[in-house]
């Protein structure tokens, strides 16, 4: 009985050793034969291939425009607006003007958290609140033309680009404006209100309106053209229409001329704007307009300049 039940332990053994060595040809297989030696399978060599470059596509900015390269500054280095800061990684260099000023972080791309719901069992003592479920970004800006406000993303970049550009034109149509109209009718753009409430005028003119009819007059043909202007959902065309705004055709056909003139166009709107800003702040330290406020401050250092500026502002 413990003979044959040992032969028969002996044969299963032998015969489980000997399925695992038909069945893969392993080191086992080696090893029951009396041999150590690790068998190896021949491999043929493998050939590298050679390596072929790719040509990379231009890469596209977020308002449609095409990239034509970071601007440098004189140095060669990145042109910032301060000297030894870093550029955000949301503004590359790729929007015309684009000089990394957000310290505030305004126009960064906002990212969510999708937390679960947290336990309310009044059986326990503690209720754990809800874990991350995971984060996603925020989906691609979307404009609308039936909206009031077009943006989805208020403090998007397309939108404070988009925002940037109009007040720049609105103010340098102003400071023009208010350089213009002191010296054609010597009256201070502080109290150009009050003169209009006496009778409405246009360059020294008397005007056939009163003041609520010109109110009206004004929000019609503004109201109107924006109300049009909001109509266009393409980034791109919203602030560069072209077309009758671009009689010469000098912003069409060369990438790198376009770039250039829309940059130039937004350095002179920042400059008009803090120029307004100064003349507001001038108004308000000195009760005079622009140029009452010029001869004001030439008056410290070139009495000769300021009987030239009060002519020319009307004061004398």
């Amino acid at each position: 009985m413990v003979g044959s039940s040992a032969l028969l332990q002996r044969q299963a053994f032998c015969g489980s050793s000997s399925a695992i060595g038909r069945g893969n040809g392993s080191r086992l297989n080696a090893l029951f034969k009396g041999g150590t030696k690790q068998l190896k399978k021949a491999t043929a060599p493998v050939k590298r291939a050679v390596a072929t470059p790719i040509k990379k596509a231009v890469p596209k900015t977020s308002v449609g425009t095409q990239r034509v390269g970071k601007r440098k500054g004189s140095g060669g280095g990145d042109a910032l607006w301060l000297p030894n800061t870093e550029r955000p990684a949301w503004l590359d260099g790729s929007l015309p003007g684009d000089r990394g000023f957000d310290p505030l972080g305004l126009s960064s791309p906002q990212d969510y958290l999708q937390v679960g719901i947290d336990q309310l069992d009044q059986n326990k003592a503690v209720n754990k609140a809800g874990a991350i479920v995971g984060k996603f970004a925020a989906p691609k800006t979307k404009i609308s033309d039936t909206a009031l406000q077009p943006y989805d993303e208020v403090f998007g970049l397309q939108r404070f680009r988009e925002t940037e550009l109009i007040h720049g034109r609105w103010a340098m149509l102003g400071a023009l404006g208010v350089l213009v109209a002191e010296a054609s009718t010597g009256v201070s753009w502080v109290d150009a209100g009050k003169v209009e409430l006496d009778g409405a005028q246009y360059l020294g003119f008397s005007l056939p309106f009163s003041i609520s009819q010109l109110v009206w007059i004004e929000a019609i043909l503004v109201g109107g053209a924006e109300i049009y202007r909001n109509r266009e959902l393409e980034p791109q065309a919203r602030i560069y229409p072209g077309g009758y705004f671009d009689p010469l055709g000098l912003a069409t056909g060369d990438d790198a001329r376009a770039f250039k003139l829309k940059e130039a166009e937004l350095k002179h709107g920042r400059l008009a704007m803090i120029a307004f800003l100064g003349f507001g702040v001038q108004a308000l330290a000195t009760g005079q307009g622009a140029l009452g406020s010029l001869a004001k401050f030439a008056s410290s250092f070139a009495p000769e300049l300021v009987e030239d500026i009060e002519k020319a502002a009307g004061v004398i």
